[in-house]
């Protein structure tokens, strides 16, 4: 695992559960860290617990379903740091009912994918000035029963809060493959499933029978995966020698495993970026 002060991390959704975690373990190798959350309170304790164990942290207050936020969140990143050689994309929700954004996006597939595709858009430039560099983007087991159909990117004839979830995190999977086919030397991207995490802040804005689920999940022996194991995956992808060789790789903890076939469509991926640039009002003829 590398330990030099000088590497630079952007973990987002990195005030509870598994991005939380994720800065903490970059903090004790010396990194410096930046997290990105909706509240400065839990944002405040984060940084503490990176520098409390070795590193510098920063926080940046930003609400990810929102395309301007996110540039935003480019911005302030590139005034602070001269260098990126990680980014995480880790902040994700999961509502029980059908919310749009202000820019007229379902919530999920926003704060889910367009977020991690707009802020990786806007930050590759550094990641690649600081080559070698990593994009980690968070993605689920589930992504194998999600479906994208293009003419209801909105989710208008229907929603359904697991297909909805589901549907963002073939999204990340499709992101991932295609960028790391897009990339060249330099900059590796993957994606990781972290396992079944109770204890994660995933669920707080699910639906109440999602909620009471999941807590009683929590109190059960062998049941999901800690935020502290589920940390391990995202921190194996953004550090570990081997991960390095393996752009476009999809890891079930830390085990390099085959994601479901249609991350080798080209023609799905290739339309899904195209329809994501609009979306987040980009050229889709990047990087």
């Amino acid at each position: 695992m590398n330990t030099d002060p000088e590497r630079v991390a952007l973990v987002t959704g990195a005030t509870s559960g598994i991005g939380r975690a994720v800065a903490r373990r970059l903090g004790s190798m010396g990194w410096r860290v930046a997290v990105t959350g909706r509240d400065a309170e839990r944002g405040r304790r984060t940084v503490e617990e990176v520098e409390e164990v070795g590193g510098e942290g920063a926080f940046f207050r930003a609400d990810l379903a929102e395309t301007e936020t996110v540039a935003a969140l480019a911005d302030a990143v590139r005034d602070r740091y001269d260098r990126l050689d990680v980014l995480v994309n880790n902040a994700a929700c999961s509502p029980g009912e059908r919310r749009l954004t202000d820019d007229g996006h379902e919530r999920s597939f926003a704060v889910n994918h367009l977020a991690p595709y707009r802020l990786t858009h806007d930050l590759l430039p550094l990641l690649a000035a600081s080559a070698p560099a990593r994009v980690v983007t968070t993605a689920s087991t589930l992504h194998r029963r999600g479906e994208i159909d293009f003419d209801d990117l909105r989710l208008d004839s229907g929603y359904d809060a697991l297909d909805a979830y589901a549907r963002s995190k073939l999204a990340n999977v499709l992101f991932t493959t295609e960028l790391a086919a897009r990339l060249g030397k330099g900059v590796t991207a993957s994606a990781v499933h972290p396992g079944f995490v109770p204890g994660s802040g995933l669920y707080r804005d699910a639906s109440l029978r999602v909620r009471t689920g999941t807590r009683l999940a929590a109190r059960l022996p062998r049941v999901g995966t800690s935020v502290e194991d589920g940390a391990d995956g995202l921190v194996y992808a953004a550090v570990a020698p081997a991960a390095a060789t393996r752009s476009g790789a999809y890891y079930e903890g830390t085990r390099p495993t085959e994601p479901d076939p249609r991350a080798n469509d080209e023609r799905l991926r290739e339309r899904l970026w195209t329809q994501s640039a609009a979306m987040v009002g980009v050229d889709p003829d990047w990087p």
